[in-house]
C-alpha cells in the first residue's frame, strides 16, 4: 500500500509512441485507465469504460484526438464525456473519472488521488534532464510482486552479491555495512567502499571513461526513497584515495540507478527502470549497451522479488526478519504507513454523480 495523492509514472512517452492509432490500457493502483493523446499531442488519462455499454476503451482507437470504442463507435473527448456516436444522442450521458496528468523527461504522471490536490504538487525532481552533460536510457517491467518488496530490494543493496554476482556483485559490499538516515519523508541508505576492485559492470563503465579497469576503486550505493514509490541511487567508482563521489569526472564512472515504481494491484507493480550516467553523455551506443546491461540485472531482481511475493502468499502468517540491513527498507515502510494513515483519515471531495439515462433495453 502506497498513499495515492502522489504522481505516479503511468507509460512512457515510447509506450504510446509504439501504438499508434490505438491507445493504451493499464492498470495503475487498482484503477484501470486509458491514456492516449489528443490531436494537439497532449497525454490524456480516463477511466477505461465506455459509458454506453461499459466496454474498455482502450479496446478501440484514436481519431482526431478522440477516443472512439471499437465496440459501437461512441466517440469520447479529453474530458471523459461522451461527443458523439452514429445516429445517437449521447452528450447527456455522464461524464467517466478523469486522471490528472503530467509529461516530462519521457514519463508520463498520473494522479490517482485527490484531482484537487493535483494542481500544486511538483513532479520529481530528474536530475538529467535540469543539468548538462548525463546521458539516459532505461525501460519497463511489469513484475508480479507489491510495491513495498522493490522498494526493500533497492534500499537494501546487500542482495546484489548473491543475485548480481555476475555483473555488480562482489563480497566488499557484505563488508560495508550500510549507514541509514531520515530527512522529513526522505530516506536515505549509503554505503562506502574504499579500495575494492570493480566488479565486471564497473570495469565496462572504467574502460569506457578511459580509465583502468583492474586499478583499485572507491565505490558508493547512496539510496534515496521519495514517496510514493520513487529511489534513486547514486552509485559510481572512482580511482581510489580521489575523493570519491567527488573526484574529478575523468577520474570516475558516476550515475544515477532511477526507479520509479508504480502499483497495477496490491501485489503486482509497473517498474520503470533506468540509468542516468555523467561520462561519455554522447555515445549512443554506449547508452544502449547500458540499458541492455542494466535490464538484465533487473531481470534478476524480478526472479527473486517474484517467487518472493509468492512465498509470502503462500504464508501470511509468517512473520518476516530485520537485520540492520533491512533500516532503509524499514524506514521507508514507516513513512509509507504514516502517509497512508494521513490520506485516510483526510475528508474525501466526493463530487455528485450526475444522472444515468434509463436503460433502454
Amino acid at each position: 500500500m502506497i498513499p495515492l495523492n502522489h504522481w505516479l509514472v503511468a507509460c512512457t512517452a515510447d509506450e504510446l509512441a509504439a501504438l499508434g492509432e490505438r491507445p493504451l490500457g493499464r492498470t495503475i493502483a487498482s484503477n484501470r485507465l486509458v491514456i492516449w493523446r489528443d490531436a494537439a499531442g497532449a497525454a490524456h488519462a480516463v477511466d477505461d469504460w465506455c459509458p454506453h455499454r461499459g466496454a474498455p476503451l482502450s479496446l478501440g482507437r484514436v481519431e482526431a484526438g478522440r477516443l472512439v470504442c471499437g465496440y459501437h463507435g461512441l466517440q469520447m473527448g479529453c474530458d471523459g464525456r461522451a461527443v458523439a456516436m452514429p445516429g445517437q444522442r449521447v452528450k447527456a450521458f455522464p461524464a467517466v473519472r478523469r486522471f490528472p496528468v503530467r509529461e516530462r523527461g519521457g514519463f508520463v504522471f498520473v494522479w490517482p488521488g485527490e484531482p484537487a490536490l493535483a494542481e500544486n504538487a511538483p513532479l520529481p525532481a530528474l536530475r538529467w534532464l535540469d543539468e548538462p552533460g548525463w546521458a539516459y536510457g532505461g525501460g519497463v517491467y511489469r513484475v508480479q510482486c507489491e510495491a513495498r518488496l522493490m522498494i526493500d530490494n533497492l534500499m537494501d543493496l546487500t542482495h546484489e552479491t548473491y543475485v548480481h554476482a555476475g555483473s555488480i556483485g562482489q563480497r566488499e559490499i557484505d563488508e560495508a555495512l550500510p549507514v541509514t538516515r531520515v530527512e522529513g519523508d526522505t530516506v536515505i541508505t549509503e554505503r562506502q567502499m574504499q579500495g575494492v576492485t570493480a566488479p565486471p559492470f564497473w570495469q565496462a563503465a572504467l574502460r569506457a571513461q578511459g580509465l583502468p579497469e583492474d586499478a583499485r576503486v572507491d565505490r558508493w550505493q547512496v539510496c534515496r526513497f521519495s514517496p510514493p514509490s520513487q529511489v534513486m541511487i547514486d552509485v559510481g567508482v572512482a580511482m581510489a584515495g580521489e575523493g570519491a563521489q567527488l573526484a574529478p569526472d575523468d577520474r570516475k564512472a558516476a550515475a544515477v540507478v532511477v526507479d520509479f515504481i508504480t502499483p497495477e494491484t496490491d501485489t503486482s507493480i509497473w517498474y520503470f527502470w533506468g540509468m542516468a550516467r555523467r561520462f561519455r553523455a554522447d555515445d549512443a551506443a554506449l547508452t544502449e549497451r547500458i540499458r541492455e546491461g542494466q535490464g538484465a540485472i533487473f531481470a534478476e531482481d524480478t526472479a527473486v522479488l517474484e517467487a518472493q511475493q509468492a512465498n509470502l502468499l503462500r504464508h501470511p502468517d509468517r512473520r518476516l526478519l530485520r537485520l540492520n540491513i533491512d533500516a532503509g527498507g524499514v524506514q521507508a515502510r514507516r513513512v509509507l504507513d504514516r502517509l497512508v494513515a494521513a490520506e485516510r483519515a483526510a475528508p474525501a471531495t466526493v463530487a455528485t454523480p450526475p444522472e444515468v439515462p434509463a436503460d433502454p433495453r
